[in-house]
C-alpha cells in the first residue's frame, strides 16, 4: 500500500484589514485554511470549517516547524497581534522556543501560586494542628530498621499536651488532685505557629519553670526540637520562628538539669532496705523492687518485661530500652530465683490483675511504706537504678560495664566503637555485682548449678558447678 503524501500549498501574502478579515472564510471542501500577513513575518489568520477564526505564528525552530495561536480575531486587534508576532521572532532569534519560554513563565507563575496559598495556609496553622503532624511524622520514622520514636518517648510527647481532667488511675503524691492538670506545653497549642516567637516561650517559660522545673526543661527540648522540624517541612517553614528556642534570654530561663540529692542507697543502708522489702505482702512488687535494684534497670522498662523477654537457659533478660530500643543483660542467679516464683497470670512477668494494663503500674506506696518502717529515708524508684550505679563501685567494676548493663549511652570513643562486650563478660561482673549486695544486705544464697557456655567463664566462677 503506498502512502499519499499530504501536499501544503503556501497561501498568497495579503494586508491583513479588519475587512478582509472579517470576509475571510473556510472552504466548504476544506477544514481549515490561512491568511497570511505580508508585513509581519510568521503571523497568519486560521479558520475552521466550524467558522472560528484566530491568529497564529507560523516559523521554525531549530530546523523544526512551529505553529502557536496567538488568540481568537474576536479577542486581539490586528496591531496587537502583529506586535505578539513580532515578540515571537526576536525569542527565535535569540536561540528561544517560544513554547517553552511559555510553558516556564506558566510554571513560575504556577510555582508563586502555590507559595502565596500556602504561605496563607501556613500563617493560619496553630500550634497545634503542626505538633499533630509533628509527631505522625515522627512516629513513622524508621531508621536502621527500627521506629526512631519508642512507646515512652511517644508517652513523654503525649503527656506534655493531655488536655488534663481525668481521674487519675495511679498513687497520687502528697497534695497532687484527684484529676490530671494539663500538659505543659497546652498554653502554646492553641497559639498560631507564626506567633510562636522568643517572646513567647520567654514568657511560657517563666511561668511554668515556677511549677514543675524538671518537666518544663523536658518539655522545653521537645518543643525546640519541634520547631527545627517545623523549619524544614515545606508547608510549615513560611510561618515558624525556628530561633524562637534560640536566644540567650531564652535559654537563661530554662532549668539547669538536677540531681535529687541523697536519692541512693549508702552500703549500710542495704540490709534495713533488703529486711523491709522483703517484708512487703505482694510478692510481685518485693520481687520488682529487687529487680530495680540489682538490675539499675528503669522502672518502667522491669515493669514491662515479659516472660518472652527472659531466658532461663541462656539466663538473660531483654529490656525495651528507651535508648538503643532494646538491650540484653544477664539473668543473675538471685533474680531469677524471685522471678521464676512469680504467678504466670498473664505475658508480663511483673503482673498486676488489678490494673488495666495487666502488669505492676504503681509501686510507690508499698515502697515508701517499707522505708518508712526501716527508718530509711525517702527513696524513689529511680533512686534504686542510681544506688546500683552507684553501690557498684565498690566491687571494683569497669565503668563501662556498669553503663552497658543500666543501657546508658557510651561515653567515649573506644566504648562506642570499638569495644562489643559478650553477654558472658557482663555476666561474670553482673553476679559479682549481686553477690556483693546480697553479702550487704545478709542474705543467704545458694544459687542452682549452671552449665556454663566456655570455660574461661567456668575458672572465673568457680562457686559454680557444670550440671
Amino acid at each position: 500500500m503506498v502512502k499519499k503524501r499530504k501536499v501544503i500549498l503556501k497561501a498568497e501574502k495579503v494586508k491583513l484589514t479588519a475587512g478582509r478579515i472579517a470576509g475571510f472564510q473556510c472552504p466548504h471542501d476544506k477544514t481549515r485554511a490561512y491568511l497570511w500577513c505580508d508585513e509581519v513575518k510568521g503571523l497568519g489568520v486560521i479558520a475552521t470549517a466550524a467558522g472560528a477564526k484566530s491568529y497564529i505564528f507560523q516559523a521554525k525552530v531549530q530546523g523544526q516547524s512551529m505553529r502557536k495561536t496567538i488568540g481568537s480575531v474576536g479577542a486581539w486587534g490586528i496591531d496587537e497581534a502583529q506586535k505578539e508576532a513580532r515578540k515571537l521572532q526576536i525569542q527565535i532569534d535569540q536561540g528561544l522556543d517560544p513554547r517553552q519560554v511559555e510553558a516556564e513563565k506558566e510554571s513560575a507563575k504556577a510555582a508563586q501560586a502555590a507559595a502565596l496559598a500556602q504561605k496563607e495556609v501556613s500563617e493560619s496553622v496553630t500550634v497545634a494542628e503542626a505538633w499533630q503532624a509533628y509527631i505522625a511524622d515522627r512516629s513513622a520514622s524508621i531508621k536502621n530498621g527500627k521506629p526512631e520514636w519508642g512507646d515512652k518517648h511517644k508517652a513523654h510527647h503525649a503527656y506534655f499536651v493531655q488536655a488534663g481532667g481525668e481521674k487519675r488511675t495511679r498513687g497520687r503524691r502528697p497534695n497532687e488532685p484527684k484529676k490530671t492538670r494539663p500538659g505543659i506545653l497546652v498554653p502554646l497549642m492553641t497559639m498560631r505557629l507564626a506567633d510562636l516567637d522568643a517572646d513567647a516561650v520567654a514568657a511560657w517559660l517563666d511561668k511554668v519553670t515556677k511549677q514543675a522545673p524538671t518537666t518544663a526543661a523536658q518539655a522545653f527540648r521537645a518543643l525546640r526540637a519541634f520547631l527545627t522540624w517545623c523549619a524544614k517541612h515545606k508547608t510549615y517553614n513560611a510561618a515558624v520562628q525556628a530561633g524562637a528556642c534560640q536566644s540567650d534570654d531564652v535559654k537563661k530561663r530554662v532549668p539547669a538539669p538536677q540531681t535529687k540529692e541523697n536519692d541512693s542507697l549508702r552500703r549500710a543502708q542495704i540490709r534495713p532496705w533488703f529486711e523491709a522489702v522483703r517484708k512487703i505482702g505482694n510478692p510481685v512488687i518485693a520481687a520488682y523492687l529487687q529487680g530495680l535494684l540489682l538490675t539499675g534497670a528503669r522502672r518502667n522498662e522491669l515493669a514491662a518485661l515479659r516472660w518472652a523477654d527472659v531466658d532461663f537457659q541462656w539466663k538473660s533478660l531483654t529490656i525495651r530500652d528507651k535508648v538503643e530500643g532494646e538491650r540484653t543483660i544477664p539473668l543473675t542467679p538471685y533474680l531469677e530465683h524471685l522471678i521464676a516464683a512469680l504467678p504466670r497470670r498473664n505475658e508480663f512477668v511483673f503482673s498486676s490483675p488489678a490494673a488495666a494494663s495487666g502488669r505492676l503500674e504503681e509501686p510507690r506506696n508499698p515502697h515508701n511504706k517499707a522505708l518508712a518502717a526501716a527508718a530509711l529515708p525517702a527513696l524513689s524508684l529511680h533512686g534504686l537504678r542510681r544506688s546500683f550505679g552507684t553501690l557498684s563501685e565498690w566491687v571494683e567494676v569497669p565503668a563501662g560495664i556498669v553503663a552497658q548493663i543500666m543501657g546508658h549511652k557510651p561515653s567515649a570513643i573506644a566504648e562506642k566503637h570499638y569495644i562489643q562486650r559478650e553477654l558472658d563478660l557482663l555476666h561474670l561482673w553482673h553476679v559479682k555485682i549481686e553477690a556483693w549486695i546480697l553479702e550487704q544486705a545478709g542474705i543467704e544464697f545458694v544459687p542452682r548449678p549452671r552449665r556454663a557456655r566456655c570455660a574461661w567463664w567456668l575458672e572465673s566462677n568457680n562457686e559454680f558447678t557444670p550440671v
